[in-house]
């Protein structure tokens, strides 16, 4: 297999296979253009949006197979110790009335092999840990190589019409949710509603679905669905601008929040936290994850580096140890997967 910079650029999203990458850019306008566009959107930072010609039906990956890192080499930007501290800061916080909720993360890395193909993990995700949302891009001019297994929708837009369904409450078995679960979910609901509500026509904005039970490989989790229609004059810029990061992502109030993830987290998010989808420019829809159980691929100091996020909801009724044992639960199934040295 050629070394990242040499890999041919392609695209899995929306259950299409894309290839022959015609163009590269980061300015979210060309969503509103013509053509189909892969899109990956990091937490922070440039987007970059590809449009490929060739658009076709997704079948099973026929390249080769994927060889991950050993289950040991994954190193951890917060360990147990630094992150529980994260959480009784945000507690600390929440009484202190500067937020009601908000997102702590931690960053899992692992060196793998010079040659390796996002592509690869991504068939290996589709068969270990399906997702109704995932994805993978590899446009390797943009130093891009990113394999999603996302559960959650970010946005999804048809003409006018706008949907974003939140996850906040995560739990092994549907009996295992607690109260602080519905409260979080419900108060992301709300700030999504008032995202939307900064682009959608007066009135229109509405939640079709409250605390849905979702079934996912290992855990469920809470969904709620927040709808709108979109104002004369709205279009991907203002959408993206008006909503991104993802609420459900970042807490409540989102500036205080993301000013508390700044202050906790010591590594930048990169691709994870953004979104990655697609959007048919030609037709007017397209469909953004929350890029949650998201890998990615570095280069840094010489050495090539797979990475991948895991974090959960912080709130007052938040237990430290419990909020570590949701990130390792979430981080599970996948880093077992991406682990596979048979695969």
């Amino acid at each position: 297999m050629p070394a990242l910079a040499d890999q041919v650029p392609l695209a899995v999203v929306g259950e299409r296979l894309c290839t022959d990458l015609v163009d590269v850019t980061d300015d979210p306008a060309c969503l509103d253009g013509d053509g189909f566009w892969a899109a990956v959107v990091p937490y922070r930072g440039t987007p970059t949006f590809a449009r490929f010609a060739t658009i076709r039906p997704a079948r099973p990956w026929r390249g080769q197979r994927w060889r991950g890192p050993a289950a040991d080499a994954w190193q951890t930007s917060l360990d147990q110790r630094s992150f529980t501290a994260g959480v009784r800061r945000i507690r600390e916080a929440i009484l202190d009335g500067d937020v009601y909720q908000v997102n702590l993360t931690r960053r899992l890395t692992a060196p793998i092999e010079t040659d390796s193909d996002i592509a690869a993990l991504g068939a290996a995700l589709a068969i270990g840990n399906p997702a109704p949302y995932s994805a993978v891009v590899r446009v390797p001019a943009a130093g891009l190589h990113v394999a999603s297994a996302s559960p959650e929708r970010y946005l999804r837009r048809e003409g006018r019409l706008v949907w974003s369904s939140p996850i906040k409450g995560t739990a092994a078995n549907p009996e295992s949710f607690l109260a602080k679960d519905q409260a979080e979910n419900v108060m992301i609901v709300d700030l999504v509603r008032n995202d939307l509500g900064r682009v959608c026509d007066y009135g229109s904005v509405c939640v079709p679905a409250l605390l849905a039970v979702e079934h996912h490989p290992g855990l469920v989790h809470l969904v709620s669905t927040v709808a709108g229609e979109l104002s004369d004059g709205v279009g991907w810029p203002e959408l993206i601008d008006a909503t991104f990061p993802p609420g459900s992502i970042t807490g409540a109030p989102k500036g205080a929040a993301m000013g508390l993830i700044d202050e906790l987290e010591p590594v930048p998010r990169s691709v994870y936290c953004g979104a990655v989808g697609w959007v048919d420019a030609d037709r007017g829809i397209g469909e953004l994850n929350v890029a949650i159980r998201t890998f990615w691929i570095e280069e840094l100091d010489g050495a090539t580096l797979l990475c991948f996020g895991t974090g959960g909801g912080i709130t007052h009724d938040s237990d430290p140890a419990g909020e570590w044992a949701e990130t390792e639960l979430k981080a599970h199934t996948l880093l077992a997967v991406a682990s596979a040295r048979d695969a």
